[in-house]
């Protein structure tokens, strides 16, 4: 059928970028954080029981200063009422879950915990807000004490929330280029700070237990201004079964609600889906690309396991366009980082919930095999970020292979290109391809643009040792030394796996690996060793005032650059040495 070309919403393209990136899942990410805050400041207070009663009581008066401060405390029982109300919607909305995951794990760990923490909740702060009862550690492990039951549910509630929280930290921070680096250190601490505090929560309640029989502790810690009289008891006990019956009640509401609506989809009709290899699949109308893939177990790449976080699940259409909804508001501000908002063609599987018939194409394969250990994580497969990226190419090559034989020729243009992959490694950059004599680097895998930037620059001085070393060497093969041109820019670049089956290479795509080709071609121009964009000199925070500016068009690109020319790349030795030593 012919496609039809369906125009963005104005609402959605006027909107500023930061605003279209903005959704549920944003704002359940929010809210989230700050009851992680609320969690993490919890149980550093409950590890105080480690050395003393009175180091919990001192802590608790800290924490609690902080999260009942006014503004504090409307943040955070915003945060949770939203954190929860969204969690009850994605029971509801979400029509498919990938049960291979710990997806829906989190989810029923989620909403267990408001049933688990009801009269806690109750008991400290409506007691406190209704009744004046001033509860705190020794009245709660009194409580335990006398009701196991209570001790192994705060347990169970601590380890629950936690886990949970963890989850949801791990399905944000993966995509993040340093996650893997840091991810030692947070595992270390996920697994130490909750220890800490069942360990202080089981001292403070063993302290208690020891205590509790002695009358005058009794007198001290059990009057009715601490735990309430039994007619306040009952009451709050009243109100604790009625939530957590009401809480009950809404979750079964939910799932009814769940079935009336599958009833009703299927009774609205159903659909087809086209993948474009041969299979079609009928889903109820309702349902997004994504979902009906994983109910069919149709492979669908999604590395963020479809929260719209990514754009690996994205898919082409090829059947009429006028029958598709309009884009969401953060599906566009995807598509639109992509650059991939002017063509209605391309969506997102995850977000699109056709009402009518489709056929489209997958864009990336969802089983890759990689040529490259760091492509085959999901977080490096169609992954943004900033990279420094860096051409060398040999000079006078094609004058050497006039008057060498073809082996003598491949031999010396791999120590060529062996000197500079040593310098590029040295320096922390990773060679990636190899055209003829020429070579691209990246700097920027494993570290941050600063860093990324000082590492280019010092390979590029070194590769100049190196050269000369080689040149030393091969002082007798040679009619004249080699010589280099290097091009130096960073900015945002998609890396990712790039073939075919099994010619799969790991490279990067994008402007900076396009103007760091060019600037490599000036230095012909420029009779210099190496062409750097001003914008890597500003990264690294280097003072390039010593090299000569010049203002350049670039072709294929219709602004100009500013760049420094830089006759000999030792320089940049003793240049990149300042920074280091103002750091250290």
């Amino acid at each position: 059928m012919p496609r039809t070309a369906v125009p963005l919403p104005v609402s959605h393209a006027a909107a500023p970028s930061w605003w279209r990136g903005i959704g549920l899942r944003q704002i359940r990410l929010t809210c989230a954080l700050v009851l992680f805050a609320y969690l993490l400041s919890h149980f550093i207070n409950h590890a105080l029981g480690n050395i003393s009663m009175d180091a919990l009581q001192a802590g608790v008066i800290i924490h609690a200063g902080i999260w009942q401060f006014f503004p504090v405390a409307v943040i955070f029982y915003t945060s949770a009422l939203i954190h929860a109300s969204l969690g009850i919607w994605a029971l509801y909305e979400r029509r498919q879950f990938q049960w291979k995951t710990v997806e829906p794990l989190q989810l029923v760990l989620g909403l267990s915990i408001p049933a688990l923490i009801v009269a806690h909740v109750v008991a400290v702060r409506l007691g406190e807000n209704i009744y004046g009862i001033n509860r705190s550690y020794p009245q709660v492990f009194a409580a335990w004490v006398a009701s196991p039951l209570r001790l192994w549910s705060m347990y169970t509630v601590v380890l629950v929330a936690w886990i949970h929280g963890c989850i949801g930290l791990y399905f944000w921070l993966r995509l993040k280029t340093w996650f893997r680096t840091v991810a030692p250190w947070l595992l270390v601490a996920a697994a130490t700070l909750p220890t800490l505090a069942l360990l202080g929560i089981f001292q403070g309640q063993r302290f208690v237990a020891a205590n509790i029989a002695a009358p005058e502790w009794q007198a001290a810690n059990l009057g009715p201004g601490q735990v309430g009289t039994p007619a306040q008891q009952d009451m709050l006990a009243a109100i604790t079964d009625n939530l957590l019956i009401g809480y009950v009640v809404l979750l079964l509401l939910v799932l009814a609600a769940r079935g009336i609506r599958i009833i009703l989809e299927r009774r609205a009709g159903m659909i087809s889906l086209a993948y474009g290899n041969g299979r079609t699949v009928r889903v109820p109308v309702g349902l997004s690309v994504l979902e009906a893939s994983l109910r069919h177990k149709v492979p669908h790449a999604s590395v963020c396991g479809g929260r719209a976080r990514c754009s690996t699940c994205r898919i082409r259409i090829t059947s009429d366009l006028a029958v598709l909804p309009a884009p969401s508001a953060r599906e566009s501000f995807v598509l639109s980082r992509l650059g991939s908002e002017g063509d209605p063609a391309i969506r997102l599987a995850c977000q699109l919930h056709p009402t009518a018939d489709l056929a489209f194409v997958q864009l990336l394969a969802p089983h890759v095999s990689s040529a490259n250990a760091h492509a085959t994580h999901p977080a490096r497969i169609g992954q943004e970020r900033y990279l420094v990226c860096m051409f060398v190419d040999m000079r006078g090559s094609t004058m050497l292979a006039e008057k060498r034989l073809p082996y003598d020729t491949v031999f010396i243009v791999n120590r060529f290109l062996a000197a500079v992959s040593q310098a590029v490694v040295a320096c922390g950059g990773r060679p990636n391809q190899f055209i003829g004599d020429g070579e691209l680097a990246l700097f920027g895998l494993n570290c941050d643009p600063q860093t990324a930037s000082r590492q280019a620059l010092k390979a590029a001085a070194q590769i100049a040792d190196n050269i000369d070393e080689l040149n030393q060497a091969l002082r007798h093969d040679l009619p004249q030394p080699l010589r280099f041109g290097i091009g130096i820019h960073g900015g945002e670049v998609i890396v990712g796996d790039i073939g075919y089956r099994d010619n799969m290479v790991f490279t990067a795509l994008g402007d900076p690996v396009n103007v760091a080709a060019r600037l490599q071609d000036m230095t012909k121009g420029l009779s210099c060793a190496a062409v750097v964009s001003d914008d890597v000199f500003a990264s690294a925070q280097f003072d390039a005032d010593s090299f000569a500016a010049h203002e350049l068009a670039v072709r294929g690109r219709s602004a100009s650059i500013k760049v420094r020319a830089i006759a000999d790349t030792r320089q940049l030795a003793r240049d990149a040495a300042q920074p280091d030593t103002a750091d250290a």
